[in-house]
């Protein structure tokens, strides 16, 4: 049987069994970098800790603030993958027998690689900072959001469900007096105020309080702080409006924390993209200044 032999010559060049990946110079220039991003993010957060007073009108807005870290993620990105690929493509070998634009795949590719594995082990060192710093601003943001609802959190603990439901709000309705000035002795300043309490954080639950319970709050006010009807009703409806508007400003403020969220997150990606160029086009720099400067000195020796 002959074996056809077209399209075979003696001399084919044969596939090398060296990986075309320089681990070597990729591991340096990640070191390189990761050196420079905790750096850089040191000084930012000592920067951006200037940025926050305890006194009023002197503090930036959780919106500069957010903007601002933004900014600066970019710049670190930009000078640490910068570094990390220029060394990354300065320290490998020359390849040899290589067509210059493989060269300058491969030295693009290192330089990317030198920045993938820098942010693997920066989020790796800062997991737990990063974890602990969105765990704080998740509570803060709850806790401002809730500011407003704390009455129907006070009514949901008292009724030991999640579902707001306190029985101890409608036992109150089912005793309530007629009149709180036919209230019997013993029924105490604190006993009065706990009713009332409860009778605000079921309307917080519910999102309004009912017309019966805004009568009996009126009747109390008049009956305990010696008002007329009038003046006991306009205080209760003043108190009511603050309470909504309490309500209305922890939305407002939750609704402009989750679009800063927004907003740092899109630019916090947009950093690690300007990073991964930067870094594959200073790998690509730095090949290309190592391989010139070689062929320099052998044209001088």
């Amino acid at each position: 049987m002959t074996i056809p032999t077209s399209g075979y010559t003696a001399d084919a060049p044969v596939e090398s069994s060296t990986s075309a990946v320089s681990w070597a110079p990729i591991i340096a220039g990640a070191v390189a970098a990761t050196a420079i991003t905790l750096i850089l993010l040191m000084v930012g957060s000592g920067l951006g800790l200037t940025m926050v007073s305890p006194w009023s009108n002197e503090s930036s807005s959780a919106a500069t603030v957010g903007v601002t870290a933004a900014i600066w993620l970019i710049v670190v990105q930009w000078l640490s993958a910068g570094v990390g690929g220029y060394l990354t493509g300065r320290l490998r070998t020359k390849w040899t027998g290589v067509h210059t634009y493989e060269v300058f795949f491969r030295d693009t590719a290192h330089g990317f690689l030198s920045w993938a594995l820098a942010t693997i082990v920066v989020a790796g060192l800062l997991s737990s900072a990063v974890t602990s710093i969105i765990g704080a601003g998740a509570q803060a943001t709850a806790t401002i959001a809730g500011g407003a609802a704390t009455a129907g959190a006070a009514a949901a603990n008292t009724s030991g469900s999640a579902s707001g439901f306190s029985p101890a709000y409608y036992t109150d309705a089912l005793l309530r007096p007629s009149a709180p000035q036919t209230a019997p002795a013993g029924d105490s300043n604190e006993n009065v105020s706990a009713q009332v309490s409860r009778i605000l954080a079921t309307g917080a639950a519910e999102g309004e309080i009912s017309p019966d319970d805004r009568t009996y709050l009126q009747q109390v006010v008049a009956s305990r702080a010696g008002l007329s009807e009038a003046d006991a009703k306009a205080r209760v409806d003043t108190v009511l409006k603050r309470i909504d508007d309490a309500k209305v400003a922890a939305q407002q403020a939750a609704d402009k924390a989750r679009k800063s969220a927004s907003v740092v997150a899109l630019l916090g990606a947009l950093s690690l993209l300007v990073g991964a160029f930067i870094a594959g086009v200073s790998g690509a720099v730095g090949g290309r200044q190592r391989d010139e400067d070689e062929e320099r000195i052998a044209l001088q020796g």
